[in-house]
């Protein structure tokens, strides 16, 4: 029997919030450059930003209808995220659909599939990553399980864990790892101010860097 199911345990929406502060980028690095999707997935609008609980759901390749219901049932501020075989020659969302998840407060769609209605999608605002653009419509046929774990851009994915977005690209944080993403990324970006300060200051990248020891241990000459 196939279920559809809830996320048995959402962030809360003070992790939620915490992390995303933090772009995709810095989170990887600050979690141990782990979570990266694959860099194939993209928004269709590079001011497109996404960041919440990840709502999931397969998809047959060419069909929807599990996507549907993933609008249907996913809550506000959830992000519904699509596991449907790495097919590109499909458009499985569009403006409709975006309309659909913009009046029941849905944070964003990740799907590892093609999308379409990408100028409207835009005008909307709705946030949209996916594997490709395509015209190709879908059929609505084959059922199969929501929030079970899956597999997206490489990186399994479950119910409830944290997915971010922006320009670059997506990263996941597990749910437990939440908060602890959050103070490692806090501290990468401290750390990061401090270099840019000290190259103001006239610093250069070898010594902000450390690269010294590094570059005399390979034997490196310098003749400049």
């Amino acid at each position: 029997m196939i279920h559809i199911k809830d996320i048995a345990e959402r962030p809360s929406k003070a992790d939620v919030e915490a992390l995303s502060k933090f772009s995709p980028a810095t989170i990887h690095e600050a979690q141990g450059r782990k979570g990266a999707l694959s860099s194939r997935l993209k928004p269709v609008d590079y001011r497109m930003k996404l960041c919440g609980p990840a709502f999931t759901v397969k998809c047959a390749p060419r069909d929807n209808i599990m996507l549907q219901l993933a609008i249907n049932y996913a809550k506000p501020g959830d992000i519904i995220v699509v596991s449907a075989g790495e097919y590109e020659e499909a458009g499985s969302f569009g403006d409709v659909l975006a309309n659909a998840c913009l009046a029941k407060g849905i944070g964003g769609l990740v799907t590892d599939t093609g999308v379409r209605d990408t100028l409207q999608l835009r005008e909307l605002g709705f946030p949209v990553f996916s594997l490709s653009v395509c015209i190709k419509g879908t059929v609505k046929e084959t059922i199969a399980a929501v929030n079970d774990p899956i597999i997206v851009g490489g990186e399994i994915i479950n119910p409830g864990d944290i997915i971010a977005g922006d320009a670059d690209g997506l990263v996941v944080v597990r749910r437990a790892e939440v908060q602890d993403a959050a103070r490692l990324s806090q501290a990468r970006e401290d750390a990061e101010a401090g270099y840019i300060d000290a190259y103001k200051q006239g610093k250069s990248v070898i010594e902000v860097s450390k690269l010294e020891p590094v570059l005399n241990a390979k034997g490196l000459v310098v003749d400049i």
